[in-house]
Parts: structure tokens; C-alpha cells; sequence
């Protein structure tokens, strides 16, 4: 059977919704699925979006309306949900929801998280800094205590392969030494593993374009959205799916699935 798992940045969930996400959703046979920037608050979600694809939806809603806002879909009965960090700065961005499925001997979350962008300027730069500081603490203690999957829009293009134009890049937001120094700490300090790139290292897999010019037409992409995960469940990764075939985002829906049930 397996387990499938998708992410998606869906740009508000009532846009993606009016270009055929939840009809996707419903053929995409996910088991779970995390969305980002659902840009809605509980009113909006509410008898509308509480279920898609027979999954029920767990969220974090940012306090500014039609702003952030992340959740996680899923078939299955959580043991837990927890909402936010508990750093309020962030917490009030509607950034962190995690999903736990313990059984015994074998806790396991999934979390759905939406990274800040830097790209308005150096005060939200600024605040993307603070928020890897806040995380990466976050993230080794709980992989100290249990298996996870984090998946998101990270908003950081790794490595050079992973954006079309990474000279010209070099010294903007999601693509700072600092920022992929940050992700480079995570996989070899941390031993969180980039699950998508473990399954493909081939060139020009990207997840994100911009809405200018011919971006998405000329395939000028970015790898933004994740599948970061402790070792012992990303040893279960059996093959990944960036989806292509319509748009409901400027992101594109990632999913892995792997070899274990929850």
C-alpha cells in the first residue's frame, strides 16, 4: 500500500480551488498533504475546505487575513495536531502545523511549514533570518524524540542546480550563501535528508516560477518546496512526482511516496 505524500504551495486556497485543485486533489490518491500560503482564515475554509479528497484538513491560520496560513490533509486519524512553534512572531504568520501518528515504538509527525520570504526587502529578510534561527533548535530537538517529515515551501534554492539562473541570483533572497548555508547545516549537521534529491539529481526539477515574464514558459524555475526528513523514515522513499500537467499555483505539487503504512 505505501504511503503518499504531497506538497503544495497553493497562492490562496480559494484561487487554487477556482483553477481545479480540489479536483486534482481528488485523483492525486495522497494519503496526506501539506498546503502552504492557503491565504484564508477558519471563516473562509470553514464547510468548504475542512475536507478535500476525503481528507480531513488540520491548519494554522495567519492573524492577517488573506496572508500565509499552512495545513495538513489527511485519510487518516491523527493521535495529535499541534499548531505553531510557539514563538508568536511566527505563530501569528500562520507557519507550522504538525500532524503526529504515533503508534508504539514509533512516533512519527508530519509537518506542513511555510517558510518567510526575503524577497520584499531586508526587514522581511530580516525576519527570514530569525525564523531559521527559531526553527533549526526546533527541528533537532524533535528529531531527538521522533521520526518526521517536514514538507513546505522552504524558500531557499539549495545548490546551484536547483534554479535555472543561479549566477544571477546570487545575491538575492532564497538563493543568500547564508540562507544555503542554513539548508547545508540542516542536511550535514542536523542529518535531515533532502528526500526529493536523494531520488533525482538530474537538472532543472524545478517547483516554483515566477509570475514575470516567460518564467513558467521557459521553464526559469526554482526548487523551492521540500521533503525534509530524519533518516530513518527517508530510508523509506520509493519515488517522486512533480506535477506539471495544469496549474493551480505558480508552485507545482510535489509528492513522494514510500514504503511504510501509518
Amino acid at each position: 500500500m505505501g504511503f503518499r505524500l504531497v506538497t503544495l504551495n497553493l497562492n490562496g486556497i480559494r484561487s487554487a480551488a477556482a483553477k481545479g485543485f480540489v479536483e486534482w486533489a481528488e485523483q492525486a490518491r495522497a494519503d496526506c498533504m501539506g498546503v502552504q500560503e492557503v491565504k484564508a482564515q477558519h471563516a473562509d475554509v470553514a464547510g468548504r475546505f475542512e475536507r478535500v479528497a476525503d481528507m480531513d484538513g488540520h491548519f494554522h491560520f495567519a492573524q492577517k487575513k488573506g496572508y500565509s496560513g499552512v495545513g495538513v490533509y489527511t485519510r487518516h486519524a491523527p493521535s495529535d495536531v499541534i499548531v505553531g512553534l510557539g514563538e508568536p512572531e511566527f505563530d501569528d504568520e500562520g507557519r507550522y502545523v504538525e500532524v503526529r501518528f504515533d503508534k508504539p515504538g514509533r512516533p512519527l509527525s508530519i509537518i506542513s511549514c511555510y517558510f518567510p520570504s526575503g524577497s520584499s526587502g531586508e526587514e522581511r529578510q530580516a525576519a527570514k533570518f530569525r525564523f531559521l534561527e527559531v526553527i533549526y533548535p526546533h527541528l533537532l530537538s524533535l528529531r531527538g524524540k521522533r521520526e518526521f517529515i517536514l514538507v513546505g515551501d522552504v524558500n531557499i534554492a539549495h545548490k546551484e542546480i536547483d534554479l535555472k539562473n543561479w549566477k544571477g541570483n546570487r545575491k538575492n533572497s532564497g538563493f543568500l550563501p547564508e540562507e544555503r548555508a542554513w539548508m547545508t547545516r540542516l542536511l550535514e549537521e542536523a542529518g535531515m535528508v533532502d528526500v526529493f534529491r536523494r531520488l533525482n539529481d538530474k537538472e532543472e526539477q524545478y517547483t516554483w516560477w515566477s509570475n514575470r515574464g516567460q518564467a513558467w514558459a521557459k521553464n526559469v524555475g526554482w526548487r523551492l518546496d521540500y521533503h525534509l526528513a530524519t533518516p530513518g523514515v527517508a530510508a523509506h522513499a520509493k519515488s517522486e512526482h512533480i506535477y506539471l500537467d495544469k496549474r493551480f499555483s505558480d508552485h507545482a505539487p510535489l509528492s513522494i511516496d514510500y514504503d511504510f503504512e501509518l
